[in-house]
């Protein structure tokens, strides 16, 4: 009796699956790894859920370093910063809003202008770091430390114009959710950042 044609083919396609199986299952370990190490440093920030969901996607880039996580944090939240900014001004030329509401619109727009432009000259001073033996480093980091802690204050100073002003009630939400939410995002990237800091 002959031999299939189709057995060496079967075989041949067995042992790839069993192959490509091995693959992904170590590939898998290490992303777990990055992904816990996400998790628990997210752990030290004041908004850890917001932390882990905004990081996470990037685990194999941060892998398990301190410098790229801090660095990750800080380029998520620009990311995060400029587009509010951007809706926040188109908002601002919507029909129908009070004096009052464009003021504190104008008032926002420009703390969140300053805002971005803290979180830039932190993302680019960040880049400047090659490790934490760098001779500048503290120095470096005290500067983003601060840059990242003024956008903060710029943030924090856009929801309380809204909280304070008569707003309608559409607006405040529409508006406020946001803004907490990218204040909370720096929040934590200042806390990655300062454990960051920390380790020299």
């Amino acid at each position: 009796m002959e031999a299939s044609p189709c057995i060496p083919f079967l075989s041949a396609l067995l042992f790839s699956l069993a192959f490509t199986s091995i693959n992904l299952i170590s590939a898998a370990r290490p992303q777990k790894a990055n992904t816990e190490f996400i998790k628990t440093a997210c752990g030290t920030t004041t908004y850890p859920q917001l932390c882990f969901t905004s990081l996470a996607a990037h685990a194999s880039v941060i892998q398990t370093s301190p410098k790229l996580l801090a660095s990750t944090a800080l380029s998520v939240t620009l990311s995060t910063a400029q587009s509010v900014s951007s809706d926040m001004s188109s908002l601002m030329k919507s029909h129908g809003l009070t004096p009052r509401e464009i003021g504190a619109m104008q008032d926002c727009v420009e703390e969140l202008s300053d805002s971005v432009d803290q979180l830039k000259k932190s993302m680019a001073e960040m880049s400047q770091i090659k490790n934490s033996k760098n001779s500048n480093f503290g120095l470096i980091m005290n500067d983003i430390q601060t840059w990242v802690s003024a956008a903060l204050t710029d943030e924090d100073t856009c929801a309380d114009g809204f909280a304070e002003n008569a707003m309608t009630d559409s607006l405040k939400s529409r508006v406020n959710g946001r803004i907490v939410n990218i204040a909370h995002m720096t929040s934590n990237a200042l806390a990655l950042i300062n454990s960051y800091a920390s380790l020299h």
